[in-house]
Formats: structure tokens, C-alpha cells, sequence
């Protein structure tokens, strides 16, 4: 059995970060399916998906780290061809991926503790966003 579901909402530019899980899991638990796997996939190439601890040292150290390891003032190709300015989007978008699957069991996600889904926006402007949620199981 499949359910599809989407998550739309507006971000403020690079940086800005977004806490699914609760929307997710709801998602997850309104499906009818018991037990599966749920993919959370953003479409467009200048945002990721990924899993953190979502608490404020770590909203600021993910931009802190993504500056360090592909800095938004230096030129890029990509800038070179489009003059949008966002070729650092691109890159960290394609460094962090744009899905994550997790299992669910009896209607409940397997995350960890502290660990949550999180959506992280790259993108040099705001951005309306639509996250796809698809559920798979039985």
C-alpha cells in the first residue's frame, strides 16, 4: 500500500531550517498503514533533508559548517552561467541529499531520542516550499 501526502511552507533564505517530524509522523499515523518506510524527498536542487538534533546550537552550527565547507562569497561556475548567485546552494544541496527514508512500526517512526527531520533551505532567497511525504508498507 502507498500513501502520498506534501508539506508546504515558507522559508526565509540560506540557513533557515525546519523541523518535520511532527508533521511527518502524523502523516505516518493518518495513512493506515501499520508498518513501512516513509520517504521525505524536497523537489528543486538548492535544499536538503536530513536528520539533527533539532536545538539552537545546532541551527547555528549547520549554517556555521555549510559557510566553512562551501562559502557562499567565492565565485562558482553555476553563478557564471545564471547569475543567480546561488551555485553554494547547489552544492550543499548536493551534499546533503534531498530525501531521507526512515521505518515506522505500528504507526510510529524509529527515530532516536534526539533525532529529527529536518528540512534545510540553501537557497540565497525565501522560498515557498513543498516537502513530498510518501508512505510504503503494509
Amino acid at each position: 500500500m502507498v500513501h502520498t501526502s506534501e508539506i508546504k511552507f515558507q522559508t526565509t533564505g540560506d540557513g533557515d531550517i525546519h523541523d518535520l517530524t511532527t508533521q511527518v509522523a502524523e502523516i505516518v499515523s493518518g495513512s493506515s498503514i501499520s508498518s513501512g518506510l516513509v520517504t521525505v524527498f524536497v523537489p528543486g536542487s538548492t535544499a536538503g533533508i536530513t536528520t539533527i538534533e533539532y536545538e539552537p546550537g545546532l541551527l547555528k552550527d549547520i549554517p556555521e559548517l555549510m559557510e566553512k565547507l562551501i562559502p557562499s562569497n567565492r565565485d562558482y561556475q553555476h553563478d557564471l552561467t545564471w547569475h543567480d548567485g546561488n551555485g553554494f546552494s547547489h552544492l550543499r544541496a548536493a551534499l546533503v541529499g534531498p530525501d531521507i527514508t526512515v521505518p515506522f512500526v505500528s504507526g510510529k517512526l524509529t527515530l532516536g531520542t534526539w533525532q529529527q527531520i529536518v528540512f534545510l533551505e540553501f537557497d540565497n532567497r525565501s522560498r515557498s516550499r513543498s516537502v513530498v511525504v510518501q508512505v510504503v508498507g503494509e
